[in-house]
């Protein structure tokens, strides 16, 4: 049996603060707020990406 709990909740308060950041920084319309909680599912993605881009020669 595997637990996995604690890495749950934090990725659950993770997408929440990266989806109350860019909902806040959008224009307020309906495609902005959606596009905002795109963005919060996606933003680790980014976040490897250029991390390893500025890592590598």
């Amino acid at each position: 049996m595997e637990s996995s709990g604690p890495w749950a909740i934090f990725f659950l308060l993770a997408y929440i603060g990266a989806a109350i950041y860019f909902v806040s920084n959008s224009d307020g319309s309906f495609w902005g707020v959606i596009l905002g909680l795109l963005q919060a599912m996606v933003w680790p993605v980014y976040l490897v990406y250029f991390g390893l881009d500025a890592l590598l020669p």
